[in-house]
């Protein structure tokens, strides 16, 4: 299908037309989502921590440590992007699952389209803003943090700014960065193969949506492990 995706392209007067409709509707049009749940999660890590640090001998700057090694290593790239495999993934896959029911990918070819390029490539470049959302994600997973930190009276605003600076690796960033652009890949690709190529009526759009999602999910789990491995061991 990659293959193909990159064959016969598009003029550029229609697919910059494309790419602006599949980045309002990927990456723009998730922004409220990933803003929401990353800071109400942040919050959530931030309280979870000063809970669990019963022991007055333990420092309180300690809080704002794990909620920026959970936000910015696991939780924004890693969690964040589950997420989207259900709205995006989902999305992509019922939007060209529906377009092979109704055989409008069938009049593209018959046009001498290049369907592939034509449905799938603009998505993939369109996602190649995600890491900007997830760059939102971190900020926000960490505000929401200091917020529950500091106003529910778990720490002061200094300690907590002690724990974000103390130890601060700059790769840790890049890794996130790293993640986040093999996701948004996985995001694209998947979830467009098992719409494409699916078969049968709208009952099959709704299954071909689910099984997208569970192996987009799955990938993203895999690749994340085999990244830590490649990235972070010594």
């Amino acid at each position: 299908m990659l293959k193909e995706v990159f064959n016969k392209p598009t003029k550029w007067s229609m697919m910059k037309q494309l790419i602006m409709k599949e980045t309002d509707d990927l990456v723009i049009g998730s922004l409220g989502i990933v803003a929401f749940i990353s800071f109400f999660v942040g919050g959530v890590v931030a309280i979870q921590t000063a809970l669990n640090l019963t022991n007055p001998l333990i420092p309180k700057y300690l809080i704002g440590f794990a909620t920026r090694q959970s936000v910015i290593l696991e939780f924004a790239p890693t969690f964040i992007s589950i997420i989207m495999a259900g709205k995006v993934g989902s999305f992509i896959t019922s939007s060209i699952g529906t377009m092979r029911v109704t055989e409008q990918i069938d009049a593209l070819e018959v046009m001498g389209v290049n369907s592939l390029n034509y449905l799938v490539f603009p998505k993939i470049v369109a996602l190649m803003l995600y890491p900007f959302v997830i760059g939102i994600s971190m900020f926000l997973g960490i505000f929401g943090g200091w917020i529950a930190g500091v106003y529910g009276g778990f720490a002061s605003s200094t300690e907590f700014q002690t724990g974000l600076q103390v130890e601060f690796i700059p790769f840790h960033i890049t890794y996130a960065f790293i993640k986040t652009v093999c996701f948004a890949f996985l995001l694209a690709t998947i979830p467009s193969f098992h719409g494409y190529y699916m078969k049968g009526g709208a009952l099959e759009v709704g299954k071909a949506s689910t099984t997208s999602f569970v192996w987009t999910s799955v990938a993203i789990i895999l690749v994340n492990y085999i990244l830590t491995q490649l990235l972070l061991s010594k």
